[in-house]
């Protein structure tokens, strides 16, 4: 109450802002004057100027009128287009590291143009980040001329494009592309094995289009670049004929009641399916028929885990995941269909052999399971930026998201002129057949004043279902969904014709506008780029189109504007709005209405019981929609809900990332530091004094009496180990004062000596290459296998609150001890492997550094084998052995599996207590573990 008092006296924070704002434009708005009488040359030479004024110590900020004044200018000569006072406000907004929510049709891209010019002038590299490459082009072309008029350089990254392009790109003024191949080339830089190869110049600040669809809908997704792991083919093709043979049960099992008849039960909000004891035991039984279960054995055995894997992602498949809703089979391939845009995604896999499951089900190649080399969230990845900024049609139902994860504040920009659009009561049916019979009648009724009709649709499958009915009922139309993006931005752009019905999966970020009467610009584009006809008849024909598009326009506006019908409710209320948003823009007539049914997804999981009991009081004839308030407002509760689910789900997916990133930035800035360091010896020597402490420290403890000493034990293992002779007892007994910290010191000068002989041997410049080889290698490898543990140890915390402790704590304690363990292996593998391999020349250590080659991170399988000091000695003469032993070389003597786990330091005892810092004594925490 007192809030909105305070409100209406001070206004909203938005008004606030925006009054502000105002103030400057009036600034601009009093330079374009100045600018317009300025030439071409000495427009473009204001960029030269501004950098130099930038170099004297003056702000970007102080800069913003007049950048913006010369930029506008810039853009009404390269591009016809002049910015609105409302786009100049959506700027500064940008420049600012806020969120700005522009309408459809407000000019997005032309608005981002701005704070892009005044933050390219301090030379540290601008992206503008889209949501595939298609925008990413044509927005480097169209805009690119403005840039290009004030003197500034611009590239695009695209998929696909070879290393030396995306470095040309990255090192221009401005640089567009899409989310995935700026997250994807973050992660390949940090795999790099060369400065030179590195392709970003860092993270400076980046405007993010479509940002709800890219740091929202997205982000439950991480970026994962992975290799191929062993195959299980067979067993994915045989356990597929497992789920056909089990029953689902009618309902969900309940506490303390007997389970119902049934096998296993799918649970569609948390998106599993559970095995009840009965189908437990059925599938053991079959899985034993089918010879992949030994008799009498358990799917809860230890050894069968992985089988119990295997049969969870086939009843998956074959329960919670359709073809041509989230899948669709092309050429004989799997392609994910992304829920939230309706797009393919080609190179795309779910994991947890999940893809192989689906595979299995529609009978294509399996392709083997990926091992994670490197994975970032959006979250993380876009955190990174000195300055964030986004822009989006439809931000402010998330701005608690963007606030919360982001620290990105969202303002409202007020549209250029008044929205008109008529948006109507959705109309609930009983059945699906009911509802696509209103849709169809009302589509017809359009379609005979000469009235556009744009259909979203949730799902290929309704797209094609209803393209059915319209082609029975003799109504001409496009269908534009996942299977046919290439043609998308065209069949988009006349969907303003008269009588055009556009049958359309979600439309996020199409990226094109639906202009009443017809895109004319892109008919005129295509005439000037015709050779065929003469200029001096195009000034004509342009003209013809003009008056053409000019009648079709105001054909369109007499029979209402664009009229969008919504099939069904999408989960986001910001979906549903987005579809919206393609009608009314500019101020154009529109309408819309959201016609759903008892059948509809989200009303039978959220809101059925409820709608379904008023429908029922009501005792309407078949066809007869409910129309009212309250359904509409019970339905948005629903979609409340279901955004609440997914805010704590990407919450939570950031929480445990958080703990992956604090060790991901450790490990990158160590790999950047070796490739940026001419000298990586020191680094090496500090490996090799901890090492060898540690192991001097298991047979000497510190802080022990000389009768706890096990000389003889560390000579052997100084000797067998390390080749490493070093006399200890026979030091102690000629000089009896010797303390454990003389004796340490011996052991270290000693390991010193025989490695300074070595690199003496082939020089200290050649061997630092092969040093650093060998370092960068080791980390990757175990990043790689960390990585691994990361996702063993998520997929099983949850069960820790079982003992009544908090899983996320659980996570971050358990990874930070793994973390510790791999640096401690990273140390002794880099140690072991340059203390044992031989190089007797110069040219032997230049040629290994040659053939052990950075390894690849497409389809290759990673292998670890024994290491065997005699191959290396026997290949003393053979660079190519030697670089095999070099690769082959394992984390230790013994196979990784097999490896037991040393404790360095100090012994703990029983009673002690646990160092993890729970507060219990070590036999009762992790003493139980040893």
């Amino acid at each position: 109450m007192i809030q909105n008092y305070l409100t209406r006296i001070f206004g909203s924070r938005n008004e606030r802002l925006l009054k502000g704002y105002r103030k400057t434009v009036a600034q601009i708005n009093a330079l374009e004057p100045q600018m317009q009488a300025l030439g071409d040359e000495q427009l473009a030479a204001k960029t030269p100027e501004f950098r130099q004024r930038i170099e004297a110590g003056e702000t970007l900020d102080a800069l913003l009128p007049e950048a913006f004044a010369v930029c506008r200018e810039a853009a009404r000569r390269a591009l016809g287009m002049r910015h609105f006072d409302v786009q100049l406000v959506g700027g500064m907004v940008l420049h600012a590291g806020k969120i700005a929510e522009m309408r459809t049709g407000e000019g997005k891209t032309l608005t981002a143009t701005l704070p892009v010019y005044l933050n390219a002038l301090a030379g540290k590299g601008v992206h503008v980040v889209t949501v595939n490459d298609y925008l990413a082009e044509r927005d480097a072309e169209w805009m690119g001329r403005v840039y290009r008029f004030l003197g500034m350089s611009v590239g695009t990254i695209l998929s696909q494009q070879p290393t030396a392009d995306k470095k040309i790109a990255y090192a221009a003024d401005i640089t567009y592309g899409t989310n995935n191949e700026f997250g994807f080339d973050y992660l390949r830089d940090n795999m790099e094995y060369a400065t030179g190869d590195r392709r970003q110049r860092g993270l400076f600040y980046a405007i993010v289009d479509e940002v709800d669809s890219i740091l929202i809908d997205e982000a439950r997704t991480p970026l994962i670049i992975s290799g191929q792991a062993e195959d299980h083919t067979v067993t994915y093709q045989r356990m597929n004929a497992v789920p056909p043979l089990l029953e689902e049960m009618a309902a969900e099992p309940k506490s303390g009641e007997e389970e119902p008849p049934g096998d296993y039960w799918v649970d569609r909000k948390a998106h599993q399916v559970y095995l009840s004891e009965a189908g437990h035991e059925k599938a053991e039984r079959i899985l034993g028929e089918m010879g992949l279960l030994p008799a009498g054995a358990s799917l809860y055995d230890a050894s069968n885990i992985s089988l119990m894997h295997h049969l969870m992602a086939a009843l998956r498949a074959h329960t919670l995941f359709l073809k041509d809703q989230q899948y669709v089979v092309q050429n004989g391939e799997v392609i994910i269909v992304d829920e939230f845009t309706g797009r393919l995604m080609p190179g795309r896999r779910w994991s947890e052999g999940l893809h192989q499951a689906v595979e299995a089900k529609e009978g294509v190649a399996i392709q083997a399971e990926n091992q994670t080399l490197a994975s970032i969230t959006f979250q993380n990845y876009f955190r990174m930026y000195g300055k964030l900024a986004g822009m989006t049609g439809t931000a402010d139902t998330e701005a608690y998201e963007f606030q919360e994860i982001y620290h990105l504040e969202t303002v409202v920009i007020p549209t250029h002129r008044p929205m008109i659009r008529e948006d109507r009561q959705d109309q609930v049916f009983r059945t699906a057949k009911e509802k696509f019979d209103a849709i169809l009648a009302d589509i017809q009724e359009c379609y005979a004043r000469g009235q556009p009709v744009l259909v979203g649709t949730t799902s290929i499958e309704n797209s094609e279902l209803l393209s059915g009915m319209l082609q029975r009922a003799k109504l001409p139309h496009q269908v534009l969904n996942a299977k046919q993006h290439a043609r998308e931005a065209e069949i988009v752009a006349q969907a303003g014709r008269p009588k055009m019905v556009t049958i359309a999966t979600n439309m996020a970020g199409r990226g094109t506008d639906i202009v009443l009467g017809g895109n004319v610009e892109k008919q005129i584009d295509l005439l000037r780029a015709d050779a065929s006809v003469p200029e001096e008849d195009k000034q004509a024909r342009i003209e013809k189109l003009r008056n053409e598009w000019q009648s079709l326009h105001d054909q369109v506006i007499a029979a209402g504007g664009l009229h969008i019908v919504g099939t069904e409710r999408h989960e986001s209320r910001r979906i549903d709005n987005q579809l919206r948003g393609r009608s009314g823009r500019q101020g154009d007539p529109g309408s819309s209405r959201f016609y759903l049914s008892m059948e509809d997804p989200l009303l039978k999981i959220f809101a059925g019981d409820r709608l379904k009991a008023i429908m029922d009081r009501l005792k309407l004839p078949e066809g007869e929609p409910i129309e009212a308030g309250m359904v509409s407002r019970s339905i948005e509760s629903a979609q409340r809900k279901v955004e609440a689910r997914n805010f704590d789900i990407r919450k939570q997916l950031l929480e445990y990332d958080d703990v992956a990133n604090d060790q991901r930035k450790i490990v990158y800035a160590d790999r950047n530091a070796l490739l940026e360091s001419d000298d990586v010896s020191a680094r090496v020597g500090e490996l090799r004094q901890q090492v060898f402490t540690d192991l001097f420290r298991e047979y000497v403890p510190a802080d022990s009496v000389e009768e706890q000493w096990n000389l003889e034990g560390l000579e052997n293992a100084l000797e067998n180990e390390w080749q490493l002779p070093v006399p200890l007892r026979r030091m102690l007994q000629e000089n009896e004062q010797l303390t454990d910290e003389d004796l340490l010191e011996a052991v270290l000068k000693e390991a010193e000596r025989m490695y300074r002989s070595k690199v003496d041997q082939v020089g200290a410049d050649v061997f630092a290459g092969f040093e650093r080889s060998i370092l960068l290698q080791t980390i990757d490898q175990h990043w790689r296998e960390h990585l691994s543990s990361l996702d063993y140890l998520r997929q099983g915390i949850h069960l820790r609150g079982y003992a009544q402790k908090n899983p996320k704590q659980e996570y971050k304690r358990e990874a930070f001890e793994i973390f510790g363990l791999m640096q401690q292996r990273i140390r002794s593998d880099v140690t072991r492997i340059l203390m044992t391999v031989r190089i007797q020349s110069a040219e032997q250590a230049a040629q290994v550094e040659e053939t052990v080659p950075p390894p690849q991170y497409t389809k290759v399988a990673y292998t670890h084998a024994d290491f065997d000091p005699s191959v290396v000695e026997a290949a003393d003469a053979d660079p190519e052995a030697i670089a095999l032993a070099v690769q082959n070389a394992p984390r230790s003597a013994e196979p990784a599996a097999q490896q037991p786990v040393r404790r360095f330091g100090q012994k703990i005892g029983r009673n002690d207590p646990c160092p993890c810092g729970s507060g219990k004594k070590y036999k009762q925490c992790h003493g139980r573990l040893a």
